[in-house]
């Protein structure tokens, strides 16, 4: 079976569009796109090239294939990260029918989720994310995420696309690696740790008729 990762860059209220520039996704009026840039340093750089180091396939919403397709096949053969990707398989889920011509390239047409499922079932490297905000809702909606791995900004962006929409089903998390550039970015990589776990602050001995004037005052503002 096959694990699905999330790597995607974050502000600190969970926007995650256009990180890498003001033409990659203004939709909906967004005007802060290239928010990432100035924070960018070594240490980023060190992560990112880590998250490239294992197996891999690369699983795309058609929006970033086209920003990642105008952009990798051209970058030369000394970049580590632009000849790894151009070499990769890259599935791409897509309502479109024009051709994807970058190679390695396939189409996920129909129902992407089910396409999605399928694909974990069977064998072969990670399947892994790269921005694809409205791909990363579906994935999220049917529960498919296996693992995140997240950069986020210490930057509040107010609005644009989030990396947790309303569809996104609960489950708790573990954190099994943390990092942090010179720059504030929090660099951290969380696998899923099974169902949300609850429990209470309040007093064992506390009295049902002070539980319920605590419900009153609450409900009374």
């Amino acid at each position: 079976m096959r694990k699905i990762v999330a790597g995607a860059f974050v502000s600190l209220d969970g926007v995650m569009q256009a990180p890498g520039g003001p033409p990659e996704d203004p939709s909906g009026g967004f005007t802060y796109g290239g928010w990432t840039v100035p924070y960018w340093d070594e240490p980023m750089g060190q992560f990112m090239s880590e998250c490239f180091t294992q197996p891999f396939d690369l699983l795309l919403g058609r929006k970033t294939y086209e920003i990642f397709a105008a952009h990798w096949p051209f970058v030369g053969e000394d970049d580590p990260i632009g000849k790894t990707f151009n070499e990769v398989t890259k599935y791409v889920a897509t309502s479109s029918t024009t051709p994807l011509t970058w190679k390695n390239s396939v189409a996920l047409n129909g129902d992407v989720a089910a396409r999605i499922a399928r694909l974990k079932q069977g064998k072969g490297p990670i399947l892994l994310t790269q921005g694809s905000s409205v791909l990363l809702q579906t994935l999220l909606s049917h529960d498919l995420v296996d693992e995140f791995r997240l950069l986020t900004f210490p930057l509040v962006l107010g609005s644009g696309k989030r990396l947790f929409g309303q569809g996104t089903q609960a489950g708790a998390l573990k954190l099994v690696e943390s990092k942090v550039s010179t720059t504030g970015v929090t660099m951290g990589v969380y696998s899923r740790a099974g169902a949300v776990e609850i429990g209470s602050f309040e007093l064992p001995n506390t009295s049902e008729a002070e539980l319920a004037r605590r419900e009153k005052a609450k409900r009374e503002g």
